[in-house]
């Protein structure tokens, strides 16, 4: 099967949050299953230096419909996935991915370029999986622009909604203006939403299939009360709406053979590996230890995340004896509020703030429980890791996080339990939450068997990409 993966960010070349994580981890357990994947993104300037080995492919030009712009095109092989970057450095040409008001034109001329793409390097694939709203339209423009070219005719698309708090709003002269759509499929409501254009909606309306990263997040966005505004149209798509749930690269995220952790360990000497790892963990972070459970948490630090909760509730904690270390930067106040919690607690309590990739591992090695009381959490990775760390997640039954974590509450459910979970979103939740993890700390026997328990979880891509095959194979 010949699979076509557009989107905005895929590692390794370029990352802001999971999306990158999921179109690279998928398309390469596709290869391994034997199918041809190419991935297209943009050719941002800051990936150029990833990417030093690209071919140039050639350009094409790209119509938006009375503009004319042109697409570099660069070709570059990773773990069996094709990689075919599309350059054009007014659009791609700056610091960072997102956040540009032109944000809707740079992601219109890559969602066209993807369609000329194709044809351009005569690829034609079974199925092409659209990822968020950058490349949402693509569906739409296939049907309603290119039915009548027999080259496109046959392709089948797969949209998957990762985030759906971004629904690509944009103005309704879009339509004709940039895309060379008719104004009526505005006015008909078949890729209107709140009075715009809504390239995610049109996705949703004519892709073939769509996925979102859970089941549970699946129930959620079909929900009133949880849809981000998008239930009643995925209930008229519902029986072509399915959740899978998201893996992790088992290759990078492997305590036996992670180099950037003090020591490797296993399953079998996992009380070793914590003793030795938990050590250069609070040696990292400057912090000391005093016989309660280490805490710790890597994130945006935002509303979303329960970063609010972490600090209020932390600070009982930490009063308690606990240990509590916090990475991860976002919202200003946030940080401000973290950085006094530590000068409340300097012995107990580490803050960097920022990104670091070796302190991350180092984290998933050696902290007791990772936190992660989500306000809302489309699937999760973070958690997954922690448990194949032997880390304990301590999440809020929302969305993934339900999915993947069976929540300790004592000792009749111990030998199913592979974290600690909690339903409200308050400090009382939270506490509850600090509670158990400390009456589980408290009997290491019983600690380390669902620490063990946790760490037997298969969070690999391959049950979760025979899913999405199955799902391609099943579309007439």
């Amino acid at each position: 099967m010949k699979v076509a993966m557009f989107a905005s960010e895929a590692l390794p070349f370029a990352k802001t949050g999971g999306l990158a994580d999921v179109v690279y981890s998928l398309s390469k357990e596709l290869v391994r299953e034997g199918h041809e994947v190419m991935i297209a993104m943009p050719f941002y300037s800051k990936m150029k230096g990833k990417a030093k080995g690209a071919k140039n492919l050639g350009s094409f030009p790209v119509q938006l419909s009375w503009r004319t712009q042109y697409a570099n095109v660069y070709e570059v092989y990773e773990d069996g996935i094709r990689y075919l970057f599309l350059e054009n450095d007014y659009y791609f040409g700056r610091d960072n991915l997102y956040g540009y008001n032109d944000d809707g034109e740079r992601f219109a001329f890559f969602a066209l370029a993807c369609c000329r793409l194709l044809t351009y390097v005569q690829f034609k694939p079974d199925i092409v999986h659209v990822h968020d709203w950058q490349t949402a339209v693509i569906p739409c423009l296939f049907k309603e622009r290119y039915s009548w070219d027999a080259f496109y005719r046959d392709i089948k698309t797969v949209l998957t909604i990762h985030n759906p708090a971004f629904k690509g709003m944009l103005d309704r002269f879009f339509t004709n203006d940039f895309f060379s759509l008719s104004d009526e499929l505005v006015d008909n409501g078949k890729i209107r939403l709140d009075g715009q254009l809504s390239t995610l909606k049109a996705g949703i309306v004519y892709a073939d299939k769509i996925t979102t990263v859970s089941p549970t997040h699946r129930e959620e966005l079909l929900h009133p009360g949880t849809a981000q505004g998008l239930h009643y149209i995925l209930e008229l798509r519902r029986d072509d709406f399915v959740g899978i749930v998201n893996g992790i690269d088992i290759d990078e995220w492997n305590p036996e053979t992670d180099k950037r952790i003090a020591f490797n360990y296993s399953i079998k000497n996992v009380e070793e590996g914590k003793h030795h790892n938990q050590a250069d963990l609070l040696s990292s972070f400057h912090v000391k230890w005093y016989g309660g459970p280490v805490y710790a948490i890597t994130s945006r630090l935002s509303f979303q995340k329960g970063i609010d909760l972490v600090i209020e509730s932390g600070r009982k904690a930490l009063s308690k004896g606990a240990t509590l270390l916090i990475l991860g930067n976002g919202e200003y106040e946030l940080e401000q509020k973290a950085e006094e919690l530590r000068r409340e607690f300097p012995d107990t309590c580490g803050i960097y703030i920022g990104y670091s990739d070796e302190l991350a591992h180092k984290i998933y090695a050696g902290a007791d429980f990772f936190l992660m009381p989500s306000l809302f959490e489309p699937c999760g990775i973070s958690q997954m890791i922690s448990q194949r760390y032997g880390v304990l997640p301590i999440v809020r039954y929302t969305g993934g996080l339900v999915d993947t974590v069976e929540g300790y509450y004592g000792e009749k459910n111990a030998k199913a339990a592979t974290g600690i979970g909690f339903n409200d979103y308050d400090v009382q939740g939270m506490d509850y939450a600090f509670g158990k993890s400390r009456e589980l700390f408290s009997d290491q026997k019983l600690y380390y068997q669902v620490v063990r328990q946790a760490m037997k979880l298969d969070h690999s891509w391959k049950k979760s990409a025979n899913q999405y095959i199955a799902l391609y194979k099943s579309i007439k």
